[in-house]
């Protein structure tokens, strides 16, 4: 597949793993993208995962005919990018392995060699000729592991984006790029929010006119719209206005709380998302819970802490900087319930979360009392948006 008259595609799809590094749900497979870009000098963009060696090297051989590579350029050092350095060089020991420094300390815990002999060690503003087209290097530390690297390449104007802009998804299968990116980026990236910020700052001065990620498609149009998300996303902005209520419920009580209070929202003309923390992909929560501008926190006071299944929610949370939201809760208890302190408490360290002045305090089932303080709740929950 050609992405330029110079630039072919050589990746991989995958259909094998069930879950991606070993959490994330990927019913639609998993893409692992590489590149060739073909000159006077030819550039290898990245390898694939290990399971994929040989289906990888055939492509790249098809791509290449009878020419050799001269350049592995290494973006980062994640297994399923960089699991074939050793074996590219075996089938083409003449080439050269062009990363940054911190990647080749990489590949000496990786492989037992930083491969010396083959080494080019590249850095922020570097540039690599192949001929008429010319790669310059950007430095990308933490977006979202210490080495990485991106490339330009201004002949054909193209952004090699390592991680950024990558989703899950293999590319025979067509889905909706925002979910399944949304979801790959606060789960693997969320966290380093401010370091993707640096990057799109740096992005920002370059005429790119196709991104070409190491996960998902490549993209060539309306580029405007991926990179305005990517802000979004990683400036931590709410991306749609709506409630997020995640929940969990031990027989039922807390769920129809939940329930009450999804109805009076919506037919406020609210959009409302409801997750079960004890039933749902995680994974996806967490996307919401960053996608939209309030989330209600709902779940039962339990060992005299909280729900095990909302704990790992919000630590899912704070490990990703949640922050910019408004906040609310509703808590259950049949004795002592103390499950809206504790949610608080464990969110007390987020930037600029604004809590709700209600909490509907449930004891064991609903009552005219917490009825009532639903009904409060929703309203301000509404005149908050109002506000926004």
């Amino acid at each position: 597949m050609y992405i330029t008259e110079d630039i072919k595609y050589i990746g991989v799809n995958d259909h094998k793993k069930d879950l991606f590094e070993g959490q994330y749900i990927i019913p639609n497979g998993i893409a692992y993208n590489s590149y060739v870009i073909i000159d006077e000098k030819i550039a290898v963009m990245d390898t694939v995962d290990a399971d994929f060696k040989e289906e990888w090297l055939e492509n790249l051989k098809e791509a290449l005919g009878e020419k050799k590579p001269d350049y592995l350029i290494v973006h980062h050092m994640e297994p399923d990018h960089s699991a074939n350095i050793a074996e590219f060089l075996r089938a083409y020991p003449e080439a050269k392995i062009v990363s940054s420094s911190k990647s080749f300390v990489m590949m000496k815990n990786f492989f037992g060699t930083d491969f010396k002999d083959n080494s080019i060690t590249v850095g922020e503003g570097d540039t690599l000729s192949l001929g008429k087209h010319v790669l310059t290097f950007i430095a990308a530390p933490m977006v979202h592991w210490p080495e990485v690297i991106v490339s330009y390449e201004a002949q054909d104007k193209v952004l090699f984006s390592a991680d950024g802009f990558g989703k899950f998804g293999a590319l025979d299968i067509e889905e909706d790029w925002a979910c399944e990116a949304r979801r790959y980026y606060i789960g693997i990236v969320g966290k380093y929010g401010a370091q993707v910020q640096s990057l799109l700052k740096k992005a920002a001065s370059l005429d790119i006119e196709v991104i070409c990620p190491l996960h998902g498609p490549v993209l060539k149009e309306n580029l405007g719209y991926y990179i305005n998300l990517y802000n979004l996303w990683s400036s931590y902005t709410p991306e749609t206005k709506g409630v997020l209520i995640a929940y969990t419920s031990v027989y039922g009580n807390t769920e129809k709380a939940v329930l009450k209070l999804s109805e009076i929202l919506e037919k406020a003309g609210e959009k409302v998302s409801i997750v079960d923390l004890a039933r749902c992909d995680m994974a996806e929560a967490v996307e919401d819970a960053f996608r939209y501008d309030r989330i209600v926190l709902a779940t039962t006071t339990y060992n005299a802490d909280i729900f095990p299944f909302m704990r790992e929610f919000i630590n899912h949370l704070t490990e990703r900087n949640f922050q910019n939201r408004t906040v609310a809760f509703i808590e259950n208890g049949s004795w002592a319930p103390t499950a809206a302190k504790t949610m608080r408490s464990m969110l007390e360290n987020c930037k600029n979360l604004k809590f709700s002045e209600t909490t509907v305090k449930i004891i064991s089932a609903l009552n005219s009392e917490s009825k009532e303080q639903i009904e409060i709740l929703a309203k301000e929950l509404i005149n908050q948006e109002e506000k926004l």
